[in-house]
Formats: C-alpha cells, sequence, structure tokens
C-alpha cells in the first residue's frame, strides 16, 4: 500500500510504557505522545469510589501496510480489544509539507509515494472538540445526551492571533482542552449540532468542533474479526 495515515492510539498512562516498548521491539512507529485523562463525571467517580483515569495518547504518521502490521500485534499481543485497554485508529492524511520531511516521518517504513486515491465510506468519525480549558463537562454533556459513549481530554495552547480570533471574540493563544470522540458516522451529525447548541461560541466552553474519517479501528468491539 502507498496510503499514509495518522494513527493514534490512546491507552492508560499506566499501559504506555508496555506499548511503547511493544511497538520499539517490532520496529512499529511511535511519533510523540502526550497526556489526558477520561471523560467520566466527577460525582460518578466520587460514588464508586474512584480517581479520574489518565489516559496516554500516542500519535504517529504510518503507513497502510504498517497499519495491518501494527493492528494486527495491538489485537494478538497487546489484547487492545480487552475493555479497558485502549484504542488505536487511523485518519487519511492528505499531504506532508516537503520531501525531506515525508522521508523524516516515514522512517523505518518501506514507504513508495504513489497517485493519489479516492476515500471510501467510512462507518466511524473522529470528532475534535476545541474548547476553553475547565469546560470540558459542558462538552461531553452536550456529546453524551446526542449518543457519545465518552472521550478523551488533552490540555493544548494555541500559537497566535489572527482576525478570526478577534472577530469572533476567542483567542486560540489561550489554555484550551482538546476532546477526541471517535463514534458511528451515523451519530456524528446530532453529536456536532449537541456540542455547538450546548457548548458552542455563546458558552463559556466556546467549542470548535471538526471531524475526520476514521477508514479502520481496533478496541471498539465492532464486530470486526481479523482475519490474518
Amino acid at each position: 500500500m502507498s496510503e499514509l495515515y495518522f494513527m493514534m492510539t490512546i491507552t492508560s498512562r499506566d499501559m504506555l510504557p508496555k506499548f511503547l516498548e511493544a511497538f520499539d521491539k517490532n520496529n512499529l512507529p511511535i511519533g510523540f505522545v502526550s497526556l489526558g485523562y477520561g471523560t467520566a463525571k466527577d460525582d460518578i467517580l466520587d460514588m464508586l469510589g474512584l480517581v479520574r483515569s489518565e489516559k496516554a495518547v500516542g500519535m504517529t504518521v504510518i503507513t497502510g501496510a504498517g497499519w495491518e502490521e501494527a493492528k494486527w500485534y495491538l489485537r494478538k499481543k497487546m489484547y487492545i480489544d480487552v475493555p479497558d485497554t485502549g484504542i488505536s485508529f487511523i485518519i487519511p492524511m492528505s499531504s506532508i509539507g516537503g520531501k525531506r520531511e515525508l522521508a523524516f516521518l516515514t522512517a523505518r517504513q518501506n514507504y513508495r509515494k504513489g497517485e493519489e486515491s479516492v476515500m471510501k465510506d467510512t462507518t466511524m468519525e473522529l470528532l475534535v472538540v476545541v474548547s476553553n480549558q475547565g469546560h470540558n463537562d459542558l462538552v461531553m454533556d452536550a456529546a453524551r445526551g446526542a449518543g457519545a459513549y465518552g472521550g478523551t481530554v488533552i490540555h493544548a495552547r494555541g500559537t497566535g492571533m489572527n482576525q478570526a480570533e478577534l472577530f469572533f471574540g476567542v483567542s486560540l493563544a489561550s489554555e484550551k482542552d482538546l476532546t477526541f470522540i471517535v463514534t458511528k458516522k451515523n451519530q456524528r451529525n446530532a453529536i456536532m449540532s449537541a456540542i455547538m447548541k450546548d457548548a458552542g461560541m455563546e458558552t463559556p466552553a466556546q467549542s470548535i468542533v471538526f471531524s475526520l474519517p476514521v477508514t479502520d479501528a481496533v478496541g471498539l468491539n465492532t464486530g470486526d474479526e481479523d482475519t490474518k
């Protein structure tokens, strides 16, 4: 395969060293890692005597062939389909700026650039929500009310100002929460509409939401069987 994908793997912080070691031993790529937490509400956690789960998010660029190898390993060796182990999915990439950068991102992978292919129909979507830090409960209450099961949050900060920020009265350079929600495609519009209505620009969260196609995933218990 000549396709390139943006791959994300979400697991607990405790499991992260095992995932990194496994990927390194099997010559599989892992680009960089960010830390986050689960989205279960504090009152539910208090009732159950639990603490908010800490997450690790690994992100990398991977070829189509590399994903097939990684997917097999995650299922057969890391048991990612076992509940609460993690999730890994890929998003098709449109372009990378520069041949040197492309070579760097695909190092250790047998990648040869091919012709662009037409996007096939997808059944899952990744919703990315950018909101003011500390207001994620508004986002997840809206998302769950529209059928979302849960999400993962990481903290971020924007890099500058532009006319759009001044027009909307929102500074992307301030501290932000990035919430990632994987959902079925037929639920996407309802969840996005709910977030825009209940956690959008007119609310303290001031959320911006967009979606990306997820072409394949493991760890979602979708019923798909690995035939390798």
